[in-house]
């Protein structure tokens, strides 16, 4: 079948886009049986002129996020079973090398060799420079201290790809309509009605944005603000080389030759020919390679952020360059203007690199767009603002598969999933945005920057330090800075992590706090150690503002409630209940507690930093007309004293009786501290005795004083983040979005005993199933280090001799425990308390044991 002109005036679901998301979001959906679908482009196809047309399509797999890797892997997967229009497989598997050009490079490569073990990809391997040179004998060996070989990396065409998924998208059903610029997405009580093309309308129910550089213009046109940013990377084809002349292909004989050249025009000839040897990539220089016949391509990030207006971005010019090309900028390529690199020009480092291009003509040569999110991450999943309504922009071809089929699976059967299991998209959901992400300044500013450190090497705890600060302060702000906090921005609040004036903390606890070196002691301060040990010993004040909070309100609320959450939440006025939140296949979607503050009204609290937003959108999805759901995160000031001391200091603030019988635990209450009204309950995220306060804002940072005022008689300080995470994670308490998310059901992460199959919520099916033992691939295990003295970090694999038998999910030391504490997921015959394992970190084996929870009572 072929795309038709003929524009259809009705459908189940309409792609907006046909390059390689929309493409694979088609071909996915048709597979799993939906025929009513209907892709439209500005463009002609498979050619269309987006960043899948100019791409050079090298796929690396191994990335520090776990859900790139997945989706790269994947991706991998299917495009070797895609045949090309020419008979050919899609896929060229040549290998994947990426070079050092110093020690500190080095160290990082050996941590993409454990990201590789951790995430599953094939045969990772660190090679020395002759080594590189036998895959690569272009390569100048002298230049480099050595490489990371990944064998079953390579390189697909994004326009080959597209076409052949596209076809079998077709066989199945799907509709492709070229040249149909899509003008605006028509929406009535916030449901999807129609997409309105230049060509005419197509009623739908569903709409996928999968316009990448584009999708920031066509969400505008429904006040949905995409923090989507198109940036520009520099791409040249050298003439041809003397030393690939045996690598020469004349490819104008290809099917898809004479449609790619109408778009793309000469380079076309290069373009369309696979390498024949591994790609390329030398990361200290933010440059990349691969060959095209007897040419070499050369892919530059190393120049300063280029970041276009996304509404001054059109479609194709029939006389010029593509939609997603500009004209390249040579002084980007002969000077050194990226703020990370000032001193080598890329020209420089990649004729120093590959000496055989020194002094070539770079006869193909063009500014290429993509796009960027706040994070790195894509942008996709359905749009909380409109039912029927989803986005997948973002996305590069190396994980256009796995996205493609995890959105597919979403919108088909509720729950986004790959061949292996479901796949938790957290960090990629388009809700996790704040508000302010939405504006073109900070999306314009934040989208640079991602750009900017593509290619450098960033540390696992870095945040953004210099652009779009200050934007969300809590009621305790100038508070935390009266005390020196180390502040970081978290989803745009500034939270301390820990507090320079409780640097005195280490003359009484110094000696029970390791000192670090290296990697793990970067975005560390030996004071978070303290502040967590004064906390265990006396009292402490945590601010809890940037946690998301969430009124539900209504006659049908409780009922809601429980449809919710897996525990029995028949729980009288004034009680607090833990619980979790299960998704339709029994993943787990959020840890809460929830309070009944009313008859009718509920206070249901979960995690903040980047992920919360994702609950609260969640929350409201699921919601009945008759009851509604505030959002009340920025309307109240939180914050929880807590440590043995805290009865102590909070009984010179009120006369009500915080006795364990008057006041116990898992229970609130609302009354007054001093003169400032207050909810209080009795729980603790550090495990110690405790209270949280929630107030209106105003009455914030008069609160915070109140507290540290009366406690200082009892040892009170601020404490920051870091103490937090060891603090709870001594205690056992779950991090969702870290050692708790959708990949695992309540038995697998050890929190049976927060479901109650005698009620009804959602995913209870599957719940069920698990508790019967299905479904148990994984327990949950909680590891010490047995070197007392060691710290490793997160995401590192770990170990049975040579088997990696599962990752750490979260990492932290604990300071009353004495020793680093893992979480990790692992088969249930390794589970076991007394286990023995290994850690891979830094290059280094680390014995460590499973121990029984919690560590610290």
């Amino acid at each position: 079948m072929e795309p038709t002109d003929s524009l259809p005036t009705q459908a189940d679901t309409v792609i907006v886009g046909a390059g390689i998301v929309g493409c694979n979001v088609a071909y996915q959906l048709t597979e799993l049986g939906r025929e009513d679908v209907v892709v439209v482009d500005q463009g002609p196809m498979p050619t269309t002129g987006g960043s899948s047309t100019h791409a050079p399509g090298i796929m690396f797999q191994t990335a520090e996020p776990k859900v790139l890797s997945q989706f790269a892997d994947y991706s991998r997967r299917l495009y070797s079973d895609l045949e090309g229009a020419d008979g050919r497989q899609a896929y060229s598997e040549t290998g994947g090398i990426e070079v050092a050009r110093s020690e500190e490079r080095m160290d990082f490569l050996q941590r993409r060799v454990e990201y590789a073990e951790a995430w599953g990809i094939e045969d990772p391997q660190l090679l020395s420079p002759e080594e590189v040179t036998e895959h690569l004998p272009l390569v100048d060996a002298d230049q480099i201290e050595g490489g990371y070989y990944s064998p079953t990396d390579g390189q697909v065409s994004g326009v080959v790809a597209c076409d052949a998924l596209a076809r079998e998208a077709m066989d199945r059903g799907a509709k492709f309509v070229p040249h149909t610029r899509t003008e605006d997405v028509e929406a009535e009580d916030g449901d999807v009605q129609a997409v309105v093309t230049e060509n005419g309308t197509i009623e739908c129910n569903e709409v996928v944005v999968a316009t990448n550089i584009w999708a920031r213009q066509l969400g505008e046109k429904l006040d949905v603000h995409l923090p989507v940013t198109p940036v520009e990377h520099q791409y040249t084809m050298t003439e041809p080389l003397d030393e690939l002349a045996d690598s020469a292909v004349d490819i104008t004989d290809h099917p898809l030759f004479e449609n790619y050249e109408n778009v793309s025009g000469e380079k076309a000839k290069r373009l369309l020919v696979g390498p024949d040897r591994p790609i390329l990539r030398d990361q200290d220089n933010a440059m990349y390679y691969r060959n095209h016949g007897d040419a070499y391509g050369i892919g530059s990030y190393n120049h300063e952020p280029i970041v276009p207006d996304p509404q001054d971005l059109g479609g194709n010019d029939p006389d010029g360059e593509q939609g997603s090309v500009h004209e390249f900028t040579d002084y980007h390529m002969d000077n050194a203007t990226h703020p990370d690199r000032p001193d080598k020009a890329p020209r420089q480092a990649s004729d120093e690199l590959l000496p055989a291009t020194a002094g070539k003509e770079l006869e193909h040569k063009y500014n290429g767009m993509f796009a960027e999110s706040p994070n790195g991450l894509p942008v996709m999943g359905p749009v909380q603002e409109y039912d029927g309504l989803w986005t997948a922009a973002a996305i590069w071809v190396t994980h256009a598969g796995g996205a493609g089929k995890a959105l597919a699976e979403w919108m088909e059967n509720g729950v986004p999933r790959l061949p292996d299991g479901p796949i938790d998209l957290a960090h990629c959901d388009v809700n996790r945005f704040d508000e302010h992400e939405g504006s073109w300044d900070f999306a314009r500013d934040i989208g640079g920057e991602e750009y900017r450190i593509v290619y450098n090497i960033m540390h696992p705890k870095w945040v953004w330090t210099d652009k779009q600060r200050d934007i969300r302060r809590t009621p305790m702000y100038h508070t935390h800075k009266k005390y020196d906090a180390e502040l970081w921005a978290e989803a745009g609040w500034e939270e301390p992590h820990w507090f320079d004036s409780n640097a005195d903390l280490l003359a009484e606890f110094g000696d029970q706090i390791p000192d670090r070196e290296g990697w793990e002691a970067k975005y560390w301060s030996p004071i978070e150690g303290a502040e967590a040990l004064n906390v265990r010993e006396n009292v402490g004040l945590h601010d809890m503002t940037s946690f998301n909070k969430m009124e539900v309100i209504g006659s049908d609320a409780g009922e809601f409630v429980q449809y919710l959450c897996t525990n029995d939440m028949d729980i009288d006025v004034g009680d607090v209940k833990y619980t979790l939140m299960c998704n339709e296949g029994g993943g787990v979607r959020a840890d809460i507690t929830v309070t009944r503050t009313d008859e009718d009204r509920y206070l249901l609290l979960t995690t903040g930093r980047e992920v919360g937003n994702n609950h609260v959108a969640w929350v409201r999805e699921q919601s009945p007309d008759d009851v509604v759901v505030n959002d009340v995160t920025s309307s109240l000031a939180a914050m929880v004293c807590t440590g043995p001391n805290a009865r102590k200091v909070l009984s010179k603030l009120t006369d009500v009786d915080l006795s364990d019988d008057a006041f116990p635990f898992f229970t609130s209450q609302q009354f007054f501290v001093k003169n400032i009204p207050v909810t209080a309950l009795r729980v603790s995220y550090a495990g110690e005795l405790g209270w949280e306060f929630y107030t209106p804002s105003e009455y914030g940072e008069r609160l915070w004083e109140h507290i540290m005022e009366a406690g200082e008689e009892y040892g009170i300080r601020p404490y920051g983040n870091g103490a937090l995470d060891s603090l709870r994670i001594e205690k056992g308490f779950r991090l969702w979005g870290k050692d708790l998310h959708t990949e695992h059901n309540p038995y697998e992460a050890g929190l049976g005993w927060a479901v109650d199959l005698e009620t009804d919520f959602i995913g209870k099916e599957a719940v069920a199933a698990a508790a019967d033992g299905d479904n148990i691939d994984h327990k949950v295990a909680c590891l010490t280090l047995d070197d007392e003295d060691a710290v490793v970090l997160d995401n590192k694999p770990v170990l049975d001799g040579d088997e990696t038998i599962g990752y750490l999910h979260s990492a932290e030391y604990g300071y009353t425990e004495g020793a680093c504490v893992a979480y990790t997921y692992l088969p249930p015959e390794y589970a076991e308390p007394g286990t023995s394992v290994e850690i891979l970190y830094e290059g280094e084996r680390y014995d460590a044991t499973v121990r029984e929870e919690p560590l610290v009572s």
